[in-house]
């Protein structure tokens, strides 16, 4: 068996977002958000166009959306009251995610989560599809809106790991958030193109690397043995186009 560290290993630990990286999630949350700015006010006739909004923070989303400030909070309530009771359910696991986190456990990589997601909605996703204990850590955002961007949440995962090295470390995303919160702590990331971030935006964001399928991400942290490993300035699996 592989072990971290050895040359067939790319990465000890691979840190993971959630939304758009593990599992889709547009169907409850663009309805949680529609029904959000319904109860302000803004109602939107079409949820499948606030698609763009999947990732950042709440707060951060409602004001982009327009939302007046001394509204944002009641947004953010009527957003979570829908969300524990169906949104969070109306989701589904990506596919072929599931056989590439038991091959990076039996390869001895440490997984963990991190995600801008309120943290109680963070785990209660990750139980309901059975993947949970696939992860040493699940760090999200608090729902205090003091915990919330990225970086913050990856420092918080990175201590419950007890601070391994940068060098060790890879994040998974699909956003611009994901690599820049990464970036923040010296970290690689990967950005994958099958959630709600676009080429162009990972590009611009300097992601280390880019994956358009399940399959590139396998090979990228699970080289089949004797394949050379893609640590940095190696060339990313989708070159800018």
């Amino acid at each position: 068996m592989l072990r971290p560290g050895s040359p067939g290993v790319p990465w000890d630990v691979v840190l993971f977002d959630l939304d758009g990286t593990l599992t889709d999630p547009h169907v409850g949350i663009t309805r949680c958000l529609a029904h959000a700015l319904d109860s302000v006010g803004q109602p939107v006739e079409d949820p499948n166009s606030l698609r763009v909004f999947i990732g950042p923070p709440l707060i951060e989303g409602f004001a982009e959306m327009g939302v007046p400030h001394n509204r944002i909070e009641d947004a953010i309530a009527a957003y979570r009251d829908r969300f524990t009771k169906v949104g969070m359910f109306e989701n589904a696991l990506v596919d072929g995610i599931f056989p590439v986190l038991l091959t990076l456990l039996a390869q001895g990589t440490r997984l963990a989560v991190a995600t801008s997601k309120p943290e109680p909605f963070a785990e209660k996703i990750l139980e309901h599809f059975d993947i949970n204990e696939l992860f040493e850590v699940i760090a999200g955002a608090t729902l205090d809106n003091r915990r919330r961007h990225k970086e913050d949440v990856i420092a918080h995962a990175l201590d419950a790991l007890d601070h391994p090295t940068a060098q060790s470390v890879i994040m998974v995303g699909d956003r611009e958030h994901d690599v820049y919160g990464a970036r923040a702590h010296g970290i690689e990331s990967i950005g994958v193109l099958w959630g709600f971030g676009s080429r162009g935006e990972l590009l611009d964001a300097n992601a280390e690397h880019i994956v358009a399928t399940i399959d590139e991400l396998a090979l990228l942290l699970a080289p089949p043995r004797g394949t050379p490993t893609r640590r940095r300035d190696h060339i990313k699996l989708v070159p800018p186009s």
